[in-house]
């Protein structure tokens, strides 16, 4: 199936196609009122023009073989230190960088063509090649299938969707404390 695309390195030049890929997976996934979506659109193009160049972000894009500027799809990686842990196996400790992947996300007229598993694979090939320890994402339920089938797992991952800022930090004893 992949002879219908190609895949490339994404550049700022494709900020605001990325940009509107990101709308559109939080829009199928029910996720963006649209009186957001100009909003999303906007942060997240300011973010790749200065992340992708920075190397903060690396991104593919897929194209219709032949159309070099009619991006399709895409998928990317945002690069990011974490602390070292135990690895999964037990085996060794885990270090190094860790790539959080975001923006998976194909066209509608393209879906189930084969380029988000071609896109995946070639975040694997990368992630392996440069040395980034482990790789998360966050699974919509329609992508949960490939990721597993890729050998993603589930983790104990929470979220705190909370006002920040508003709670006085607590002593283990429930208390007030100041943290330094």
């Amino acid at each position: 199936m992949t002879e219908s695309f190609s895949i490339r390195l994404a550049t700022a030049a494709d900020a605001p196609v990325l940009a509107g890929h990101r709308a559109g997976m939080f829009r199928d996934m029910g996720e963006l009122p649209e009186h957001l979506a100009p909003a999303l659109v906007d942060a997240t193009r300011r973010y790749f023009e200065e992340a992708i160049p920075a190397g903060e972000y690396v991104g593919w894009v897929a194209y219709p073989r032949g159309s070099l500027h009619e991006i399709i799809a895409g998928a990317g990686v945002q690069i990011r230190r974490v602390l070292p842990r135990p690895h999964p196996t037990g085996q060794d400790l885990a270090t190094g960088p860790q790539g959080l992947i975001l923006n998976v996300y194909t066209d509608p007229a393209w879906r189930r063509r084969g380029l988000a598993t071609a896109l995946m694979e070639g975040i694997l090939d990368w992630a392996a090649t440069n040395e980034v320890n482990s790789l998360v994402l966050h699974a919509s339920r329609d992508g949960r299938p490939l990721y597993e089938k890729l050998g993603f797992t589930q983790t104990n991952e929470m979220r705190y969707w909370g006002h920040l800022g508003l709670h006085a930090p607590r002593s283990p004893k429930g208390t007030p404390c100041q943290l330094h």
